[in-house]
C-alpha cells in the first residue's frame, strides 16, 4: 500500500481504468457512471496539475474545487445522468456553480492530461513546454481571456522539466510512459462518455 501511495500517476491511471471497465462492461444502451468514484478518480489528478507549477496553478485550484463539488454531489445523487437531469429540471445548468457546469469544467481538465501525455509519449527531449502548449491550446484556450492565456503562457517557461516530473511522481521514464499511455487509454471513454452526456441532452459542451 505505501508503494501505491508514493506513485500518483499509477493511482490516476488505475482508477480511471476501473471507470472504463465500469463502462465497457455495461451492456445497457443509457449506461451510468456513478459520481463518487468517478470523482475520487479525478481528484487523483489533482497532484498533477500541482507537479506542473505556476502556469496550471489557476488549473489546479479551479479544478480542485469543482472535484469538491462533484464529491458533496456524491452524497445525495447517484448517478452523473441524474446530476444533469436535476440541473435540467432546475434549469440551472449553466449557472455558476452548477453540478453540471463543474462537470464540463472536470471533465476538461482530464482532457488537458490526456492531451498532455499524448504529447509527451509522442515528443522527445527533456522539455514540457511543447507538450504542455499545445495540450493548453487545445483544450483550455478556446475558454479564457487574454489575460489568462498570457499569464500560461509565461508560466510554461517555468515548467519543469520531464526528468523533473517524473522525479516528483516517482516514475522512472519507462514505468512513465506504460502509466500515461494507461491513462490515455482508460480515459478517453470516460471523456466521450461525459460528451455524450451532454450533446444528448442538446446541452453543448463550448460554454
Amino acid at each position: 500500500m505505501e508503494i501505491t501511495e508514493k506513485k500518483p500517476l499509477r493511482k490516476m491511471a488505475d482508477a480511471f481504468k476501473e471507470l472504463s471497465n465500469t463502462l465497457n462492461n455495461n451492456t445497457q444502451p443509457n449506461k451510468e457512471l456513478a459520481v463518487a468514484p468517478f470523482s475520487h478518480a479525478c481528484s487523483l489528478v489533482s497532484p498533477l496539475f500541482g507537479c506542473l507549477g505556476i502556469a496550471f496553478k489557476f488549473a489546479e485550484m479551479d479544478y480542485v474545487a469543482k472535484v469538491r463539488d462533484l464529491a458533496d454531489a456524491s452524497e445525495n445523487i447517484v448517478t452523473l445522468n441524474a446530476m444533469l437531469d436535476r440541473d435540467i429540471e432546475a434549469k440551472t445548468v449553466r449557472r455558476g456553480g452548477s453540478h453540471t457546469r463543474n462537470l464540463l469544467r472536470v471533465k476538461r481538465g482530464i482532457d488537458m492530461v490526456k492531451m498532455l501525455f499524448e504529447q509527451i509519449l509522442a515528443t522527445e527531449g527533456n522539455s514540457l513546454r511543447d507538450p504542455a502548449s499545445k495540450a493548453y491550446a487545445h483544450v483550455f484556450a478556446p475558454y479564457h481571456g487574454w489575460a489568462i492565456r498570457k499569464a500560461v503562457g509565461a508560466g510554461m517557461y517555468a515548467l519543469p522539466t520531464k526528468a523533473q516530473l517524473l522525479k516528483k511522481l516517482n516514475e522512472d521514464e519507462c514505468s512513465a510512459k506504460v502509466q500515461m499511455h494507461n491513462y490515455v487509454t482508460s480515459s478517453a471513454p470516460v471523456i466521450a462518455y461525459i460528451d455524450n452526456l451532454f450533446i444528448s441532452r442538446e446541452l453543448g459542451t463550448d460554454w
